[in-house]
């Protein structure tokens, strides 16, 4: 935390807002003991909490904003999802096995005694599968509606993600269709299980495209990002449709990471990423339940305030980029109402447009978009009863 926090130095709200998580009660006991250990000691609902803070810290924390009836069901889903992804991130198991597992995950979740030794590309991730069967029985233990939803979306991601491993993303529209199936059926499961506990309206279930511009948002800000620690990694997801324009080879653009070129590149997947803003502002005017609303706004903003760090930024090429901590720490504690977020998206949208380039080829289309943002956060403040027939910028069938 020290560290952190002299990154914020300069910044006393900031630090006031990561002291306030750390001895508030936002933040998490930090068990220091193995999962494999953990597993051999706790019931199975434990197990899934003790693993969510392993797999997915910032989830965990995130996840404690959800009112008491829905955190089970969607901790259950999420360590699901997690378990699903693991299997698509091993290269080191066969391919002859990974893809049909990837198309069958969700029938393990009718057996309780299924588990799998040495699957995952992480150590957390290996114990999260090797103790499988205790996610399915607390997967069993949930209402049938949400037994329903889970498996639903296990079966559509697994069988896409099956189909992905034997395709590379070349178009927008390939992008678009692997953003759905690893991260827009997660927002449209989501949004199922909110009208399954009836904290939500039934109505929201059927607004699938909203969900799934939830969904987008988070992935391809973080496909964005992630161009160096995934080059390492010997995979990318940048889409040849894009990057094609700037550079014959997708690693040559960290070889000169200040150029024009390599500019324009992240210039214009942030642009695209900033598509599916309006139906996310749409979709959050939707909600009810203010625990609901935090657990999916927090997460947003948050996308936002990376998009805004990494246009224009050179360092995406030669590092990993990511948001202080501090600034973080302050959208989780503010981040409360449609107020908050319409600040926050206003003061992100401002941090774009200052980096805006004329030179740029996307200069105009980037432009456009941050007026849509803004006339859709202009639209839910001065109607906040907005109907929904008209979504903005629907760009992805499904």
């Amino acid at each position: 935390m020290i560290t952190d926090i002299l990154k914020s130095a300069y910044h006393p709200s900031e630090v006031l807002a990561m002291v306030r998580i750390k001895f508030g009660n936002i933040s998490l006991s930090d068990n220091k003991e193995p999962l494999e250990n953990i597993a051999c000691h706790t019931s199975d609902r434990d197990f899934c909490y003790a693993s969510l803070n392993k797999v997915s810290r910032s989830f965990a924390i995130v996840i404690q904003q959800l009112p008491e009836e829905l955190k089970d069901p969607v901790c259950v889903f999420y360590l699901v999802l997690r378990g699903l992804d693991s299997v698509e991130d091993d290269m080191d198991y066969p391919a002859g096995l990974r893809l049909p597992l990837l198309r069958s995950f969700h029938e393990k979740l009718f057996d309780k005694d299924w588990r799998i030794e040495n699957v995952g590309d992480s150590h957390d991730y290996r114990v999260l599968l090797a103790n499988f069967d205790k996610v399915i029985r607390a997967y069993q233990a949930l209402d049938e509606d949400y037994r329903l939803v889970i498996a639903d979306i296990c079966q559509k991601m697994g069988n896409g993600m099956a189909d992905y491993a034997e395709r590379k993303v070349v178009t927008l529209h390939d992008y678009n269709d692997y953003c759905y199936y690893v991260a827009g059926l997660v927002g449209i499961g989501l949004s199922s299980l909110f009208s399954a506990s009836g904290l939500e309206s039934a109505r929201l279930k059927d607004e699938a495209e909203l969900a799934n511009s939830m969904g987008l948002l988070l992935q391809k800000t973080n496909i964005s990002r992630d161009y160096y620690e995934d080059l390492n990694l010997g995979r990318t997801f940048w889409p040849k449709q894009i990057w094609g324009k700037y550079t014959d080879r997708l690693d040559e653009l960290q070889k000169n990471p200040s150029s024009p070129e390599s500019l324009a590149c992240i210039n214009e997947l942030v642009t695209d990423a900033l598509t599916h803003v309006g139906n996310c502002i749409l979709y959050l005017n939707m909600i009810r339940d203010k625990q609901v609303f935090k657990f999916c706004a927090i997460p947003q903003v948050m996308a936002m305030a990376t998009l805004a760090k990494i246009y224009n930024n050179p360092d995406v090429f030669t590092e990993v980029v990511k948001i202080r901590k501090g600034i973080a720490a302050k959208l989780m504690l503010k981040t409360n109402d449609m107020d908050s977020v319409r600040k926050s998206m206003e003061k992100f949208v401002a941090e774009i447009r200052k980096k805006l380039n004329t030179e740029d080829p996307n200069y105009t289309q980037t432009k456009k978009r941050l007026n849509r943002i803004i006339e859709a956060l202009d639209d839910v403040k001065y109607n906040p009863n907005i109907l929904l027939e008209g979504t903005i910028e629907q760009t992805v069938l499904f």
